[in-house]
């Protein structure tokens, strides 16, 4: 990208080199407001400058190019809609602490010697499904063995079942700009 350079208008931020600022991360949302994707710098002023999105914040500052200046977007918003299907979630170690929230389902202590748990175990033939699967510490899996909770006399704390599809996962984990926040819907937030 050469013949750029970079204003930062903003001065409470450390100055970002050109090749930094290229690749920072924009926040696109959907004809309907709704967060679609996660872009960069260059991405995003690709799309405006071809007129199929509009900037909706600047607080980075400005791409000078030969001939003019560009600002530089941090959410933009496409102007045609995008239908996004939504995928039902992958059973994964990571997404059973997710739906469990990082608790035991036995005890309800959040610990960090977490494991996945199978309700009814795999030797009494139990499916690796999500209506099977928990999340365990490591003293109530151990206490549970190979048994099912009512012959190990536990009880589960909540029923598992697989989660919605959530169509805010790309926000899930990442640190939020300030400047996005306005385009979150709260329940992505926390």
């Amino acid at each position: 990208m050469d013949g750029l350079s970079i204003q930062n208008t903003d001065c409470l931020d450390a100055p970002l080199s050109g090749v930094q600022l290229l690749h920072a991360p924009v926040l696109v949302l959907n004809l309907n407001y709704v967060p679609l994707n996660i872009c960069t710098v260059r991405r995003a002023v690709i799309l405006v400058g071809k007129s199929k999105a509009e900037l909706l914040e600047n607080h980075r500052g400005q791409l000078r190019t030969v001939s003019s200046l560009v600002e530089v977007p941090s959410v933009i918003r496409l102007d045609y809609m995008v239908k996004k299907p939504s995928l039902p979630r992958k059973l994964s170690k990571k997404e059973v602490f997710l739906r469990d929230r990082f608790t035991c389902q036995y005890c309800g202590k959040k610990a960090q010697d977490l494991t996945l748990d199978h309700v009814v175990p795999r030797r009494q033939h139990g499916s690796h499904t999500w209506e099977n699967v928990v999340t365990a510490c490591n003293r109530c899996n151990l206490r549970k063995a190979g048994r099912t909770p009512a012959e190990a006399n536990m009880l589960l704390k909540k029923e598992p079942r697989a989660p919605d599809p959530n169509p805010y996962l790309i926000l899930q984990n990442r640190t939020l700009l300030d400047e996005w926040l306005p385009y979150v819907p709260w329940s992505a937030r926390g």
